[in-house]
C-alpha cells in the first residue's frame, strides 16, 4: 500500500478530522498484522469482534481505529473514527484508495470459472503490465478491499474476482473496485438455494455493471443461454465470446486436447490464430477467449496474449494434474456445481485408457440438489468407465444411474478400493465441493 493521509481516509468515511500530518501506511482488519503506521478496521464476524482488539492495536502503533458508533472500549477519542458499519467503512476506504490509481481493472464474476478466468487474464496481462490480482479466491466483502489495498505505485493493471451469495453483493464489490472491463463467465445454479432461479442469478451477476463507468466494456459468454440475451446499461460496451455462438465477437474452433493441454483456433476479426492452453477442457477455451478480449481492449498483441496462455498455471486444487506410476490423477476438489461437474467429466472423457471418476457431493443446491445429482450421475455414467461415489450425495447420484457404480460411505474404504483398482494407463478424476474435502481420498491414494 502507498502511504495516504489519515485525514483523507476519514474524509472518505464522512468523518471530520483536522489532523493533516498523520500518514496511514497499511490498513488491516487483523490485529496480528498491525505495525506502526497502520489503520485498524474493527470488523465483526460470526465468531469474532474486532472491537475486542482495538486497545491492543493502538498499543502496537496503529495510528487510528475504525469502530462502530456504539464502541465504548479503550482508545483515545482522537484515535477513534466512528462509523455506523465498519464493514461498509472498509469497502469505502478501499473505494477511495482504488480511485488513486488510473489503471485498467478487470472485474470477473460468474457461477463457474471465476478463478480460472482471473488466472488466465492475469497471466496474459502480465506479459505487458505489472498486474495485481485477487489472491486465491478472496472475492468477498473482506477479501476484495484487502486486495485493492495491496496495490502500490508499481501496479499498472489489476484483475479482481467478485463472488456472491445473494442480491446486492456484486453491486457493493463492483462499486468499490470500479472495473474498466467486466467479465461474466456463466450463469449456472450455484446459489440457486438463495436466489431461486437462474434468471435471478443473472440479475445478481449483472450488478457488475454498476461499477463500470461510461465507455467501459462488458465481456460475456455467448454460449450461455441467458448471457446471450444480455444488453448492458447505456454507455457500457458489450463483447461476446463463444464456441457455438455464431454471432460472437470471437469464437474458438478445431479444439483438440492431449496430455499437455488444449489446442484450438481463435477466429477474431476475420483472422485465424492458433492457440494453446496448458490445461484440459472446453471450459478452458472459453476462459481463454474472455482473456483474449480483455487483452485486446488494452491493445495487446497476439504474441503477447499467446505467451500469456502458455504461461498459465492452475490455481489451488483446480484441475491439478499429476502423473505417478503411469496413472494420471486429476484433482479438482476446490468446488463443484452441475456446470463444473459436466466440464470436468467432459475432460475425463477425452483421456486415453480407462477413465475413472470419484465424485463427492455438490453443496448449496437446496431443493434442486436431488435433481442435480441425479442428472450428473447419468452424465458421469456416460463419460467414464468406472464410477466411485461418496456418502449421502453419492446415493443421490445413484438415483440417476442405470448401470453400476461403487458407492462408499467413508473415504478410507473408497481409497482402499480405488488403490486396488488402479493400473498404469488409467486416468482418475476427483471432483466435489470444497466442504467434502475429497482431496483426503486423492492424497491417500497417491501417497
Amino acid at each position: 500500500m502507498e502511504a495516504v493521509l489519515l485525514q483523507d481516509i476519514a474524509g472518505a468515511l464522512g468523518y471530520p478530522l483536522k489532523d493533516k500530518q498523520t500518514l496511514v501506511k497499511a490498513v488491516s482488519t487483523d490485529s496480528r498484522t498491525i505495525t506502526p503506521g497502520s489503520l485498524f478496521v474493527a470488523l465483526k464476524g460470526e465468531r469474532f469482534d474486532g472491537h475486542d482488539f482495538v486497545g491492543q492495536c493502538l498499543e502496537k502503533g496503529a495510528v487510528a481505529a475504525v469502530v462502530d458508533r456504539s464502541y465504548a472500549g479503550p482508545g483515545a477519542q482522537e484515535k477513534l473514527i466512528r462509523v455506523e458499519d465498519t464493514g461498509r467503512a472498509y469497502l469505502a476506504i478501499a473505494a477511495y484508495y482504488r480511485e488513486l490509481f488510473n489503471i485498467p481493472l478487470v472485474g470477473i464474476t460468474g457461477s463457474v470459472g471465476k478463478t480460472t478466468t482471473k488466472e488466465l487474464v492475469w497471466s496474459v496481462l502480465s506479459r505487458r503490465f505489472s498486474t495485481h490480482k485477487t489472491p486465491a479466491n478472496l472475492n468477498n466483502e473482506v477479501g476484495l478491499p484487502a486486495t485493492l489495498l495491496q496495490m502500490d505505485r508499481t501496479t499498472e493493471a489489476a484483475v479482481i474476482e467478485m463472488g456472491m451469495s445473494g442480491f446486492g453483493e456484486i453491486s457493493l464489490l463492483s462499486r468499490t473496485a470500479k472495473p474498466t472491463i467486466g467479465i461474466i463467465t456463466i450463469i449456472g445454479v450455484s446459489h440457486i438455494e438463495t436466489l431461486g432461479s437462474r434468471e435471478n442469478i443473472l440479475k445478481a451477476k449483472l450488478e457488475l455493471c454498476e461499477g463500470i463507468g461510461r465507455g467501459g466494456l462488458l465481456i460475456v459468454n455467448g454460449d450461455d443461454d441467458l448471457l446471450r440475451t444480455v444488453q448492458p446499461p447505456e454507455g457500457v460496451r458489450l463483447r461476446r465470446y463463444g464456441i457455438d455462438c455464431g454471432d460472437a465477437d470471437i469464437i474458438a474452433k478445431d479444439i483438440h486436447t492431449d496430455g499437455e493441454g488444449t489446442a484450438f483456433t481463435i477466429r477474431y476479426h476475420h483472422r485465424d490464430i492458433e492457440a494453446f492452453v496448458p490445461a484440459l477442457g472446453r471450459h478452458m477455451v472459453l476462459d481463454a477467449l474472455a482473456a483474449f478480449l480483455a487483452a485486446k481492449e488494452l491493445q495487446m498483441t497476439d504474441d503477447e496474449i499467446l505467451a500469456g496462455f502458455s504461461a498459465y498455471m492452475p490455481s489451488g486444487m483446480r484441475q491439478k494434474m499429476t502423473v505417478k506410476d503411469g496413472i494420471t490423477y486429476i484433482e479438482d476438489c476446490y468446488n463443484a456445481s452441475p456446470d463444473s461437474m459436466r466440464a470436468s467429466l467432459s475432460v475425463l472423457k477425452e483421456r486415453p485408457g480407462r477413465r475413472i471418476a470419484v465424485l463427492g457431493g455438490m453443496l448449496e443446491l437446496g431443493d434442486y440438489s436431488l435433481k442435480a445429482h441425479m442428472e450428473i450421475g447419468a452424465f458421469a455414467e456416460k463419460n467414464c468407465d468406472i464410477l466411485y461415489l461418496l456418502g449421502d450425495f453419492g446415493a443421490q447420484y445413484m438415483e440417476g444411474i442405470s448401470g453400476g457404480a461403487r458407492l462408499f460411505q467413508d473415504k478410507q474404504s473408497l481409497a482402499e478400493d480405488l488403490k486396488r483398482t488402479l493400473q498404469a494407463g488409467d486416468t482418475v478424476l476427483f471432483k466435489a465441493s470444497r466442504g467434502i474435502a475429497l482431496e483426503d481420498v486423492s492424497r491417500a491414494v497417491m501417497k
